[in-house]
Formats: structure tokens, sequence, C-alpha cells
């Protein structure tokens, strides 16, 4: 409990405190930090759907929750787990334009494209979600009600239904492979290209200034969507449900964690106005006292 409780208040905070940097700071008002405050609230919503009542039921001996109650659980981080996943699409494409014609990136990169893109990306993670929750929650659950999970999964609602789910499952699986495989290739055919840009720089230092930008997105890109990909595209979704609590605690708890520190300490700019927004609040702190 202790442990959890700490990444989620360190997760937690970390997010927040990037998406308010980003708010507050001019210097980071621009499309590539518009997207990754988006990045940092996904990573804050869906892991404050599972990680609270994890934690209550880490201490609690009583582990219930209610039937709505699962719902909106399974509803909330479906939405933003899968916009998550095209967000990061989006940055890739975003880094793209940056890289292949910087000299035309500013109106390619407008705001009404930015938000245009953004709209999306959440209609198209309320819709999967809704989709994934109507299937789910109108089954019947006429056996056991125990759930084999920390928090309410679609394999594990599928393992206790009472009814043959082959196709529920199949249409899941389905779901799941064009939202996570499609985002996926889109952002993988985004750093051909942009690698193949790069390699063509004639300066060493600007080869290295350009990996540098693209290879924070690409690590967060390997551990999202390896770990949901382990978890949600394969066509049986009741096997493996223990290696699946594993997949998933790097997906709810990990991955938000991590990202935020990735995209800082990777990051100068986060840096830069991270250091000048502490010395502003030190100076504040020392003419107040």
């Amino acid at each position: 409990f202790a442990v959890f409780l700490a990444v989620y208040i360190i997760n937690f905070s970390a997010n927040l405190g990037m998406i308010v940097l980003i708010r507050m700071d001019y210097q980071l008002h621009t499309p590539m930090y518009f997207f990754l405050s988006h990045l940092s609230f996904c990573d804050l919503c869906y892991s404050t759907a599972t990680g609270p009542k994890m934690l209550v039921d880490l201490l609690a001996k009583n582990k219930s929750i209610p039937f709505y109650g699962c719902a909106l659980q399974f509803l909330v981080f479906c939405i933003f787990a899968d916009s998550e996943c095209l967000l990061l699409s989006v940055m890739a494409f975003d880094r793209y334009k940056a890289i292949i014609n910087p000299l035309l990136y500013t109106v390619n990169m407008s705001s009404r494209v930015c938000y245009l893109l953004l709209t999306g990306v959440y209609l198209v993670g309320i819709a999967d979600a809704l989709i994934h929750m109507t299937l789910a929650f109108r089954l019947c659950f006429c056996g056991s009600n125990e759930i084999n999970h920390f928090f309410c999964d679609i394999a594990p609602l599928l393992q206790v239904a009472c009814i043959n789910t082959h196709l529920i499952e199949k249409i899941n699986f389905l779901l799941s492979a064009l939202v996570i495989l499609s985002s996926l290739a889109f952002t993988t055919g985004s750093y051909v290209y942009i690698i193949s840009t790069i390699l063509r720089i004639p300066s060493t230092q600007g080869r290295q200034k350009a990996f540098s930008t693209c290879a924070s997105h690409i690590t967060v890109v390997s551990i999202a969507h390896g770990s949901n990909i382990f978890v949600y595209v394969r066509p049986n979704q009741n096997s493996s449900l223990d290696y699946d609590k594993v997949a998933a605690v790097l997906i709810t708890v990990v991955t938000p964690l991590l990202n935020p520190f990735i995209y800082s300490l990777r990051n100068e700019k986060v840096q830069e106005v991270l250091r000048e927004t502490v010395n502003r609040i030190m100076t504040l702190i020392q003419r107040k006292t």
C-alpha cells in the first residue's frame, strides 16, 4: 500500500505539474507542448480511475465495487487509455511536420488544426469506449461476481459472464487492434520519414538535436504500445489473466508515472522553464520573508 500510494502521489503531482507548467509559461505554448499537456491529462485521468480504488482495496477486507461504479471505472479508463494511444500518433505527426518542413510548421500546425486533431482523438476514444462498455455490461452475470483483477477491465468481466462470449471477444479484439495497431502503424510511418530526413541533415549537431526531440516520444510509444498490445490485441482475452494484471500495472501505474519524467528530463526546454519557474517562486518567497 505504501509503495503504490507513493507512486500514485508522485504520478498525480508530476502530471498535474506538467499541465500547469505548460499552461502558465508562454514559451511552451506550441503544438508539441499543447499535445504533451493533454498526454499528461490522459495519464492523470485513467490512472485516477483505477489507482484510488486499488489503494482502498489493498487495505479493505471487503473488496467490492457497485455494478454502475464498475461500469464508470471501465468507461473512464477506456476513454483515456484509447485517447492516449491516438494522441501518441498525433504527437508523431506533429514531430513529422516540424522536422520535414520546419518553415511551414506554424502554418501546418495552427491552433485550429491542433484543436481539430485533439477533438478527433477524444471523439474516437469516447466512441470506442462506449462500444466496449455496451458489449461488456449487457452480459448476463448470473454466477460468480468475483473479478480476477484490481479494476474493472474487459477480460475479467468476460470471464465471470455466464453466457458464451466468443463473439464479443472477437469484436473487442478487432476494435482494440484497430485503435492500437493503427496508432502504432501511423506512428511508425511518421518516424520512418522523420529518421530518413534526419539522416540527410549535413551537420552532426543538427542530427543529434533532431534525434533528441524524438527520443522521448519513441520511448513512451514503446512502453505504452508494447503493454497495450500484450493485454488487448489477442483473440482469446480470457486467458493469462495473471500476466494481464502485471501488464495492467505497467499500463495504469508505471507508464503514467514515467511519461512526465521522460519528457521533462530529456527536454531542455522543459528543464529551462522549470528552473525559471522555481527561481521565480523562490524569489517571491524570499521577498515575503
